[in-house]
């Protein structure tokens, strides 16, 4: 099921105070870097990565390719920083969204 902007927003005010989780250095976007981001959302939920890219170009392919390899929403994008979400139902206390 689809995020809907309400909810998009709502993440959003829950991401703002997060420190990036996960940092995407000189070498681009590595698979121990991808199997680091599948950890921290199954683990989180919801965070923060730090794209250190060249140009604007670069970082939306970045991010993109996050988004699809993981299977995680992007909530917001703002410079370097994506924050992303992705529901796991088998966590202890999961982040119930609210409804639309």
């Amino acid at each position: 099921m689809p995020i809907t902007e309400k909810q998009k927003r709502w993440l959003k005010s829950q991401v703002h105070h997060l420190k990036p989780v996960v940092l995407v250095g000189q070498y681009g976007l590595t698979d121990a870097v991808l199997a680091e981001i599948e950890i921290a959302l199954a683990h989180h939920e919801l965070l923060k990565v730090r794209v250190n890219a060249g140009d604007r170009d670069e970082r939306d392919a970045a991010i993109g390719l996050i988004c699809e390899r993981t299977g995680a929403d992007l909530i917001s994008r703002v410079g370097h920083v994506a924050a992303l979400y992705r529901p796991n139902p088998k966590k202890r206390e999961p982040i119930v969204l609210p409804r639309v």
